[in-house]
């Protein structure tokens, strides 16, 4: 066998570890990305795309237009902007946000234990997913805008939009673990129900 068959080899048994790697990686992404919504800056960074949200937007007491003048850049602090936040339940909202996003990253770790809980987390991960790709939609911020430069608005995404599109990713990953979750949880089910029936059938020898 040459060493590039072996490597096909390899590769084509190599789909249980990278189921594993996906749900890892989709534990550790919720998790820091829903525990980093504690932060002003991160909750700050949100509003474009849940304000312009029609499945979020009411979250927020001020209308769509109005963060533009109020936007904090990453790192610097603005008080007059922070106190605008607050007003607005910027991060009231964040904190909702973020334990939810939490709470699905958890739901995943009980795969080995419970993994129809598992598969509730992976579906709800697949949900989220698909209401953050909407964003390309409803957010004018996922485009390039028009400032002089010929590429702008569809198909020129800006660093929102590029970041909003690898949720695809992601709703394909929840889509992988979902599965995998409910196959372990069918395989648990089946031989819980022979070992039943096997129990059964063993008392009513004795018994006899």
């Amino acid at each position: 066998m040459s060493a590039l068959d072996k490597f096909f080899s390899v590769a084509a048994r190599a789909d249980r570890l990278g189921i594993g790697v996906t749900r890892v990686g989709l534990i550790v992404v919720l998790l820091w990305i829903g525990g980093l919504k504690v932060a002003p800056y991160e909750a700050d960074g949100i509003v474009p795309f849940v304000a312009n949200s029609p499945f979020m937007g009411f979250f927020y007491k001020y209308s769509p237009p109005d963060y533009r003048q109020h936007r904090n850049a990453e790192g610097a602090l603005v008080p007059a902007n922070r106190a605008w936040h607050s007003a607005n339940h910027t991060y009231a909202f964040a904190y909702g946000l973020g334990a939810v996003i939490v709470l699905y990253g958890v739901l995943l770790c009980f795969h080995p234990w419970l993994p129809q809980v598992a598969t509730v987390g992976s579906f709800l991960v697949f949900v989220m997913s698909f209401v953050t790709l909407s964003f390309l939609i409803t957010t004018p911020e996922c485009w390039v805008p028009a400032l002089g430069d010929a590429q702008h608005g569809f198909p020129y995404l800006s660093g929102a939009g590029r970041l909003v599109l690898k949720d695809a990713i992601m709703m394909g990953a929840a889509l992988v673990t979902m599965a995998d979750s409910a196959r372990a949880y069918l395989r648990k089910r089946s031989g819980m129900t022979a070992t039943t029936q096997h129990e059964v059938v063993a008392q009513d020898v004795v018994f006899i």
